[in-house]
């Protein structure tokens, strides 16, 4: 067990059978001189802050390149401590090399969303109509209000066919800031690419073989799968388009989601609203 472990063992046992530190420490064998130690390393908030700021400037660059461009920067640092630093920020290349440019590259975890139309996810979901023909299904969500702008359902899709789905979302909700995929190939389109080059979005791609990266659309998956493609048949495509609307509708209107504190989605976006305003309106005239 490692010291760290060890002192966390320490102030557990203190906490829950309200011991001194010297049993403490005999319990979890750890001397009382390491419990009391404390690091008088310096911090690294400035070292940290220059190689986070490197590592989007050169997206493409190991730690090993960016400790070269520390030091010839002026940085006193061995490769080691860059290393740590590189890894505890999460700063780990997050794509494979490439021979095509993507619209974004995305380091580290991206931040988690704040407002509704901020950060969406997509994915795509497979089913088979009455006769065993299979179709598809475009799923999209809003990371921070679980809310679903569409489902788009048809026989095949390609890089282009989101586009357009997305163009037809966008001209009547707005634009997010950015789209949380995986390396589909529709999704690694050079169609889907130039456009959201041209709309000003970032493609945010997870790490292969990492969909837990993008946690919000596999959560809705799962829902839409349960409640709306195993509890359905489906004769046509119109008639899954149908049904699937019918369900994405009332999932938004109508369906309590826990994680929103049993509001619908359309409900706690109206409340995020109502609090903007007031925050708003209390920063312009003050807090009576």
């Amino acid at each position: 067990m490692k010291p760290a472990q060890r002192r966390k063992l320490v102030m557990w046992v203190q906490e829950a059978y309200g011991m001194g530190v010297s049993r403490a420490c005999r319990l979890a064998t750890i001397s009382r001189s390491l419990w009391y130690y404390r690091s008088r390393r310096p911090p690294q908030t400035a070292l940290t802050m220059r190689l986070k700021e490197l590592s989007q400037v050169r997206p493409r660059f190991g730690y090993r390149r960016l400790h070269v461009m520390l030091r010839r920067e002026g940085w006193t640092v061995n490769h080691k401590r860059v290393r740590r630093l590189y890894r505890l920020e999460g700063l780990q290349l997050r794509l494979r090399t490439r021979r095509r440019k993507h619209a974004s590259i995305h380091r580290g975890i991206p931040p988690a969303a704040t407002r509704a139309h901020e950060r969406w996810s997509m994915d795509f979901v497979h089913d088979a109509l009455f006769d065993s023909r299979p179709f598809r299904i475009l799923t999209v969500v809003d990371q921070w209000s679980r809310w679903s702008p569409i489902l788009e359902v048809a026989s095949s899709m390609s890089g282009s066919s989101v586009a357009e789905a997305l163009d037809r979302v966008i001209a009547e909700h707005g634009a997010p800031v950015s789209i949380t995929v995986d390396h589909g190939t529709e999704f690694t389109s050079r169609a889907l690419d130039e456009w959201a080059y041209r709309r000003g979005l970032k493609l945010d791609f997870i790490r292969p073989g990492k969909p837990s990266e993008n946690g919000h659309i596999e959560s809705f998956n799962g829902k839409l799968r349960d409640e709306c493609l195993n509890a359905n048949q489906f004769l046509s495509i119109d008639d899954a388009r149908s049904k699937i609307e019918a369900w994405r509708t009332d999932y938004n209107l109508r369906r309590p989601h826990s994680s929103l504190g049993h509001l619908t989605p359309s409900e706690y976006v109206q409340r995020g609203q109502e609090t903007g305003l007031k925050k708003s309106a209390e920063s312009a005239f003050g807090t009576p």
